[in-house]
């Protein structure tokens, strides 16, 4: 089930008073994670003008086609009237002060796909920097098309067409992501993954790395780029526990 959400219109600036306003729409899926879906309003009600949300609880299977739920999203996005997209997860936050920064980038000269330093959290207040730790940008927030044009390119897939219509860009801002925190989901991650994906089709570098510690070095973010509201972890999956999903499987 779809729904969709406008904030009422925001008194316009003065800067913008020569230009139009670009609407900003988050889409986001949840079905193991509804639970963090308040905490993620919260987070980016700041940034956006509305968002688009599909309640994927009634699906069947261990995960639900990736592909379909972005194109449907960005499909009802378009719909709704977004200029721009910022595509989400339950579990991730940005920092505090995106907003601003954010609606600078909605003017770019081309067709602009905008990354972001993705924080795998550890704690609440610590993100991994090692080796490829250190090194993950997510392009979250894009232009709208046509999303009959998504093509279909199995889990972990860009929510964009990368046909060179989109200049990708990386900005400083930092997204983080909640999941990793709990040891439990580290490894429910790795397994789940390397069932889903045996054959490594769809990220040749393999999963096992989720769970490997070995070598890790963190950081604790910095003052003033913390994220709101603060997350207190509650320990659970927030994704389909493999083992009772394969013992019930025909």
């Amino acid at each position: 089930m779809i729904t969709v959400t406008a904030k009422p219109q925001r008194r316009r600036r003065w800067r913008d008073l020569f230009r139009r306003r670009q609407t900003v729409l988050a889409v986001f899926s949840y079905r193991y994670d509804a639970h963090l879906v308040p905490d993620l309003l919260t987070n980016i009600d700041p940034i956006v003008d509305g968002w688009v949300a599909l309640d994927d609880r009634a699906s069947t299977g261990i995960v639900s086609s990736e592909f379909e739920r972005q194109r449907t999203l960005i499909g009802a996005a378009r719909t709704a009237g977004a200029d721009w997209i910022l595509a989400m997860d339950p579990d991730e936050r940005f920092e505090i002060g995106a907003a601003t920064a954010i609606r600078r980038l909605l003017y770019p000269r081309k067709p602009t796909a905008w990354g972001f330093n993705l924080r795998e959290l550890y704690e609440a207040d610590a993100y991994r920097v090692d080796g490829i730790w250190g090194q993950k940008v997510r392009y979250r927030l894009f232009p709208v098309f046509d999303a009959a044009e998504l093509p279909d390119r199995g889990m972990h897939a860009c929510w964009y067409p990368r046909d060179g219509r989109y200049l990708e860009r990386h900005c400083d801002l930092n997204l983080y992501h909640l999941k990793m925190i709990a040891p439990a989901r580290r490894l429910a991650r790795r397994d789940l993954y390397n069932h889903l994906d045996p054959e490594l089709r769809d990220q040749p570098i393999g999963y096992d790395y989720l769970a490997d510690e070995t070598g890790a070095r963190f950081e604790t973010i910095p003052q003033g780029r913390t994220y709101a509201p603060p997350h207190h972890d509650d320990g659970g999956l927030w994704m389909a526990d493999l083992a009772a999903a394969v013992q019930t499987e025909p």
